[in-house]
């Protein structure tokens, strides 16, 4: 599933026109009509490209009466490159040292997140909105989920639900950022190589 993933976004990022629209999309929310002008390109083709582009959830679109807008997702672009370098170089080590100060310091991080984000008895306080403290919480939340099970909407709803009662947005970002995948109202968890990497941002 993982490679399958990776592949599909290197297929939807090997046509120099889609490439072209997520540079654009890169300035802010587009619509379609917009897109063809500025690519010298029919709507039908923008549409075209633009399934191949949401197939691999590199965007994201919303109607408006007749008009679909479309954003970047920019933190899936972001995941998917790191995750085929991580594929690629996962049997290379870096230096001990180096690891080392790295992971005491990323443990420290981790570890002031949640204690300032989560009460005792393991209620989510806030969403943080900062990314780095958000991926902290969203991969928090997913390890006691189960690796290859299938969960309903209700099921993964009341799960979150007993952590913060804002589960839509919970479920939202767990999607957004790569920790989970859903198919025809069906979750489950992508493998860890998929997740968004708090540790590679500033």
């Amino acid at each position: 599933m993982q490679l399958d993933k990776i592949l599909t976004y290197h297929k939807a990022m090997s046509d120099a026109t889609r490439i072209r629209m997520l540079i654009l999309l890169a300035d802010g929310e587009s619509n379609g009509q917009t897109l063809a002008e500025k690519l010298s390109v029919t709507p039908a083709t923008v549409t075209h490209h633009a399934s191949k582009l949401r197939e691999a959830n590199l965007i994201h679109e919303r109607r408006d009466k007749n008009t679909i807008y479309f954003t970047l997702n920019d933190a899936s672009i972001r995941s998917y490159g790191q995750t085929t370098a991580d594929l690629i170089f996962k049997n290379k080590k870096e230096a001990p040292s180096s690891m080392e100060t790295e992971d005491n310091k990323n443990s420290n991080l981790q570890k002031s997140v949640l204690r300032n984000f989560f009460t005792l008895d393991g209620k989510l306080k806030h969403i943080p909105a900062q990314l780095k403290k958000k991926l902290i919480v969203l991969e928090h939340l997913v390890v006691e989920l189960e690796k290859g099970r299938s969960y309903a909407e209700k099921e993964l709803n009341l799960y979150l639900k007993n952590y913060h009662p804002d589960f839509a947005t919970l479920r939202r970002e767990l999607i957004m950022h790569q920790f989970m995948f859903r198919e025809s109202e069906v979750y489950e968890l992508n493998p860890r190589e998929m997740w968004a990497k708090w540790e590679t941002l500033s």
